[in-house]
Formats: structure tokens, sequence, C-alpha cells
């Protein structure tokens, strides 16, 4: 019988990858390689609203998370990503914030960053 013995494992291998842009690979055995375009916004209004989305998460960071700061914090997630991948967030998903985003009302009603959210949304679903 020929192979490692028993008392005998094989070194761990360590693989550090800093920031990929735009590149799919896979390091391993068996792995799968998925691969997201990213498209960016579509329009200036969804540009608007990506950027006080992403100011939005910066802030609520620096609070002690809650139940209402994760709901919001995870619909803030879903429309950046699908900015992100498709362009513009559907009304939908617009709706769902602006609902996560009343809830948080207190919190948000008091950071500029909650206020552009509500304005960018304002501005795609109206008053």
């Amino acid at each position: 019988m020929t192979g490692p013995s028993p008392d005998h494992q094989q070194p761990q291998r360590t693989v550090h990858i800093g920031s990929v842009t735009g590149s799919a690979f896979a390091v391993g055995d068996h792995n799968t390689v998925t691969q997201h375009q990213h498209t960016g916004p579509a329009d200036a209004a969804q540009a608007e609203l990506l950027r006080a989305v992403r100011e939005l998460r910066a802030d609520l960071a620096r609070f002690v998370a809650s139940d209402t700061t994760a709901v919001l914090d995870a619909e803030l997630v879903r429309v950046e990503d699908e900015i992100e991948t498709s362009g513009a967030a559907e009304p939908g998903r617009l709706a769902g914030l602006r609902t996560a985003l009343t809830a948080a009302g207190a919190l948000t009603g008091s950071l500029a960053s909650g206020v552009a959210v509500a304005d960018a949304l304002t501005a795609l679903l109206g008053g």
C-alpha cells in the first residue's frame, strides 16, 4: 500500500485575494465559478438613490443594531444590489425600502443620509 501515512497530513495552503473587478476565478479542488455583472445605475435618479443608500448604511453601522435597523439594512442591501446588477431598483423593491425607512423613522429622520434616501425614493416613486 502506498500513500501518506495516517499521521502525515497535507500542509494547509492559504490564499489571500484583495480586490477583484470584472473577473471570475476558482481556487482549490471542486469549485464553481459564478460571475455577477455589475452594470451600475441606469440614470441619475438611481445613481442618487445608490449614493444615499450607501451613506445611510454607513451611518447605520455606527448605531447599536436593533430589529428595526436590521430590517432597514437588509432592504438597503437589496436595493443596492439591484441597482448595481440591473441598473435600477424595481418599484416593489423601492416600496419595501420606503416601508422599512418609515418604520425606522425616528432614527433615519434625524440623519441626513436617511432624509436623502427618503427624498430619492420620493423622486422615483412619487409622494
